[in-house]
């Protein structure tokens, strides 16, 4: 059999909901059938991670901890100690803390984006997933359709041997 569209063609065909001919249909159902389509998004994604990805992973994981914010409470409550009690007489950043407020807007500053980055990619992995699940959803489908056609043609079948089945008996019950 030789081919009009080619897979691509077929199934944006598809995708765009058009006549696609009974042939068309059966060839497409047939390559879909035939290829798998599922991907492993998160081990193509693992692939693709760059040195600065993996670094924005570890700090988003780190940074959105409560580990991390249990840390970092405590750490604002020794400075907060060490400027007003231990170190009273000179301390290294007085009472507004402005020097602690530098620190926790540098962290932020820094931290955002890259939680961001983080994100980001992750965003993309679910958009890689959603479209794999349409994919694995559109050959269930057809699968499924192509099955029921069996399935139906296989009860015509047998309605069709049921009916000729008591044809013949009625014919010999006629002959005795």
């Amino acid at each position: 059999m030789e081919r009009k569209y080619s897979k691509k063609q077929l199934v944006k065909m598809l995708l765009k909901n058009e006549n696609l001919g009974e042939q068309n249909e059966e060839e497409l159902i047939n390559l879909l059938v035939e290829q798998p389509l599922s991907i492993d998004v998160d081990k193509q994604q693992e692939e693709k991670k760059t040195f600065g990805d993996r670094v924005a992973d570890k700090v988003s994981a780190i940074a959105g901890s409560w580990t991390f914010i249990f840390c970092f409470t405590l750490f604002i409550i020794f400075w907060i100690i060490l400027n007003t009690v231990i170190l009273k007489e000179k301390p290294i950043d007085e009472f507004p803390f402005v020097l602690l407020n530098l620190l926790l807007s540098c962290l932020a500053a820094l931290q955002a984006p890259v939680i961001m980055m983080s994100q980001n990619r992750q965003a993309e992995k679910d958009s890689l997933r959603n479209q794999n699940d349409y994919r694995i959803d559109l050959k269930s489908e057809l699968i499924l359709e192509q099955i029921d056609e069996r399935i139906e043609l296989l009860i015509s079948n047998q309605n069709k041997l049921i009916k000729r089945i008591q044809e013949l008996e009625s014919k010999q019950n006629e002959e005795q």
